[in-house]
């Protein structure tokens, strides 16, 4: 602690404890709180709390108060358990007989003031922190500490009673890791003795009829096995697990939905992970016996196993497939095609039941969908799925969901009037298809896929938010139709196919909502990043209408959709100007008129969102050296950007201007790196001329400068990155910064004037422009006199640091807690 904080501390502690202060702010009482936590992390010693003494002073008022503030009473039990963290420091808070009023019986517990959850939420989170040595564990059993928790396991509060349960997973954990010498066995002699009272209240709480109790034991044990470790674990399961297997099979206590978490993170655990144990029995019983919402994340996070019992992955598979498959028999009955399983591994009237239910359908079809794209997200799958007979039922599902299927079943019939319109459905379906484009063998159904997908393209009845997902599994498969070795009539089918996906687009990029033009326009950026270079795309693209129409989305009267526009406009022009062998007649006035629309919209668009994507795509354009005389681009497009009142536009700015420099730099042939050889070509006197003079004819210098006072800190931050790598292409390591001849130039005076400047930083209120102050940020030798005397480093460092490194600092917290207390008393004064 520092002197300045240790002689404010005593005031702070003194306000606090102040009834006649209104409670202080929850959030700076974290802060002290946290202020604390690192004066004790790396300090055992009793020299806090010797030194302060302040400290204690502040808990013995607050617990003499009558009627304490609830959140400071809570703050003082939250501080009380910090310092009590080290052995030391316990026993010097036990001498003043502090922690006793504080934690036991005769403290909060037993006052009106126990009814404040803040109250209790303090007390658990004091405790717990104090838990760290056996002193403290010994309090807290003796005291009748473990009793209080037991009851906190249910309090109104899910907050505190979430606390609670963690607390006693913290607390069985370190009185066995602490006082246990000799391996554990099931008897109760062998645990010690604080472990042994919260292991008798678990098996207690399982064996009771109260299903709050056993779910609060269960909420416990899951936690535990979640966390820990430990080969006692499997002690401990061994004394309960015939208990939870009677769980699976209980009709009057209702509590399997809590058991699939609970086996799942027993599973995940090393000390459960032999094949032949009785855990993995206890797992198969569950798949069994659990409902198919229950089983489902069981199953599912089985999958995803590494170590999992070959027989227990495929009942876990078969369980996750079982709705899949029942949708697949109710869409065509006699099954024309392979079902997804051989044979159920649960009843399959339960999933049918479901399935025909309204309440239950969509929302097991939900939670099935979403697993099979967790599965499938996965970049080795441990199991292999049958990808042909999912993908028919993917497609069957959206059919239901959109009418265009006709079922041969009286559940396929139920079904279908179900999901009729049933966007939660088609959008899980859609983001399912979209994972299995990366998979194999699904191609024999390409046809089927598009036929679904188009009709989703084209049907007025598609929501904007369905139809988004139907463009984003569109673009995927037409990845995947690229990426196939096709023969002569694969391709005319590719052309037919994407001829269709054009005259969908073009209806799309006229529709009258303006996200549905918004998600048409991402759809075609996506289809040209990925396919610009396939024959077909190019030819079915620039023989329709969607490069006018896009063209024409520039001006439309919503920016979010100008935005898309722009993006897409950029990335077409790499099909149509940029191209090595562009088919687009008129090209070079087509280009020229393109970017002069773009450098329209930088500098009069009233919104920000266009005005940010014209920068990013000048620069990708740039960075991709697709563009002519960039020396007058560049130059053009910084004094638009410079004025923008939008901190991401210049920002965009000066990414052009690292792409420019770094291209003029490689152009002349100086060192991109400042330990690089330097080229032959480039040992003249002065070789920094010539790309120091295009630098400044494109009027970059200004900017950079600009930008480092900047009032938003990510352009100062990113302009003095790119200076310092100016200044390391100048300044190579080891020249001489007076050997350009630069010691006694005339503009000394104003670059030493401009480093003044630059180090008031954002508070700099008459930053100068070309020419005055005698700063010509387009002289060559005035920006290499800059380069080579203005400190970066420093700049970089303090433009780095974190902004509000003195508003967080804990003096500064001190200070505006007195402030606080102050501007009151003010207050009270003036009143009289």
């Amino acid at each position: 602690m520092t002197r300045e904080c240790a002689l404010l501390l005593p005031g702070v502690c003194a306000a606090l404890a102040d009834p006649r202060q209104p409670g202080s702010d929850d959030t700076c009482l974290e802060k002290l709180l946290d202020w604390f936590r690192v004066l004790t992390r790396f300090d055992p010693t009793v020299n806090l709390v010797q030194d302060n003494p302040c400290l204690t002073e502040f808990i013995t008022s607050v617990l003499a108060l009558p009627e304490p503030s609830p959140s400071v009473l809570s703050f003082a039990l939250r501080l009380a358990g910090i310092l009590a963290s080290s052995e030391a420091r316990f026993q010097h808070l036990q001498q003043e007989q502090l922690l006793a009023r504080l934690f036991g019986r005769d403290g909060p517990l037993n006052s009106a003031l126990w009814e404040d959850a803040s109250v209790r939420s303090g007390w658990v989170a004091g405790v717990h922190t104090m838990m760290h040595h056996q002193p403290a564990l010994h309090f807290l059993c003796n005291g009748g500490g473990i009793d209080v928790i037991f009851t906190l396991q249910g309090d109104p509060s899910l907050f505190v009673a979430s606390a609670a349960s963690q607390l006693l997973v913290h607390v069985l954990t370190f009185s066995v890791e602490s006082e246990t010498t000799n391996s554990l066995s099931t008897t109760d002699c062998d645990w010690p003795a604080c472990a042994q009272t919260i292991i008798k209240h678990i098996e207690d709480s399982l064996q009771s009829s109260s299903a709050s109790h056993i779910e609060q034991s269960l909420k416990l044990l899951t936690s535990l096995f979640g966390s820990c470790r430990a080969t006692w674990t499997k002690v401990l399961w061994l004394g309960i697990a015939k208990q939870i297997k009677s769980f699976l099979m209980e009709e009057t206590v209702q509590v399997q939905h809590m058991l699939a978490n609970l086996l799942l993170k027993m599973a995940w655990s090393p000390v459960f992970s032999d094949t032949e144990g009785s855990f993995w029995v206890l797992v198969t019983s569950a798949l069994e016996h659990l409902t198919p919402v229950q089983a489902g994340p069981l199953a599912v996070g089985l999958l995803s196993l590494n170590k999992c019992p070959q027989d227990v992955r495929m009942q876990a598979l078969t369980v996750l497939l079982q709705p899949m498959d029942c949708i697949l028999r109710a869409a065509s009955q006699p099954l024309e095609y392979p079902g997804l399983l051989d044979e159920s591994v649960s009843d399959p009237a339960a999933v049918e039941s479901l399935l025909s239910s309204k309440s239950s359908c969509a929302s097991l079809l939900c939670q099935t969908l979403a697993h099979l794209e967790q599965l499938l997200s996965l970049i080795h799958l441990p199991v292999d799925l049958p990808y042909a007979s999912l993908l028919r039922s993917l497609l069957a599902i959206l059919q239901f969901c959109n009418g265009f299927l006709s079922p041969a079943s009286p559940l396929g019939s139920t079904i279908s009037r179900i999901l009729i319109h049933c966007f939660r459905v088609q959008k899980s379906a859609l983001d399912v298809l979209a994972a299995l484009s990366e998979r194999k063998g699904c191609d024999a159904l390409l046809g089927n896929l598009f036929d679904v997908l188009l009709a989703y393209l084209e049907s007025p009845n598609t929501s904007p938010t369905v139809l988004k997902k139907a463009f984003q599994a569109t673009s995927k498969w037409l990845v995947h139709l690229r990426d196939l070795s096709c023969s002569d009539s694969q391709w005319q089918r590719t052309e037919k196919i994407l001829e269709d996906v054009f005259l969908v687009l073009q209806k799309r990029l006229c529709s009258h909502c303006w996200e549905v033009r918004d998600s048409s326009l991402e759809f075609l950026t996506v289809l040209i990043k990925c396919l610009k270079d396939q024959d077909e795309f190019r030819q079915s693209l620039l023989s329709s209408e969607v490069p006018r129409l896009t063209e024409n989305l520039l001006e439309d009267p919503e920016s979010y959709v100008r935005a898309s526009a722009v993006t897409a406009v950029g990335h077409l022009a790499f099909v149509t100007y940029f191209a090595p062998e562009s088919p687009v007649t008129g090209t070079q006035y087509n280009k020229e008129n393109t970017i002069a629309k773009l450098e329209e919209i930088l500098s009069t668009d009233s919104e920000g969102f266009p005005r940010r994507a014209v920068i990013s795509i000048f620069t990708k354009w740039l960075r991709q050296s697709q563009l002519e005389d960039t020396e007058q681009f560049v130059s053009r497009v910084i004094q638009i950007v410079e004025r923008d009142l939008d901190w991401e536009v210049r920002l965009g700015g000066l990414e052009l201007i690292e792409v420019f420099r770094s291209q003029t730099i490689s152009q002349f042939g100086l060192r991109e790196c400042p330990y690089a050889p330097v080229s032959s070509a480039v040992t003249s006197s002065a070789p920094w001329n010539e790309p120091l003079q295009t630098l400044c004819r494109a009027k970059l210098f200004g900017f950079l400068f600009r930008s480092l006072c900047d009032c938003d800190k990510p352009l100062g931050q990113r302009a003095c990155d790119i200076l310092l790598v100016l200044k390391g292409n100048f300044y190579p390591t080891g020249t001489p910064r007076d050997s350009q001849g630069t010691e006694d130039s005339p503009a000394k005076p104003s670059i030493a004037w401009l480093e003044r400047t630059l180090r008031q930083g954002s508070l700099a209120h008459n930053f100068p422009t070309d020419g005055s102050n005698g700063v010509d940020f387009q002289d060559p030798e005035s920006m290499m006199l800059a380069l080579g005397t203005i400190d970066f480093e420093d700049l970089h460092d303090e433009l780095n640091r974190c902004s509000d490194h003195m508003e967080k600092s804990p003096q500064s917290l001190l200070q505006d807690i007195l402030a606080a207390v102050g501007t009151i008393e003010e207050n009270e004064a003036d009143c009289y």
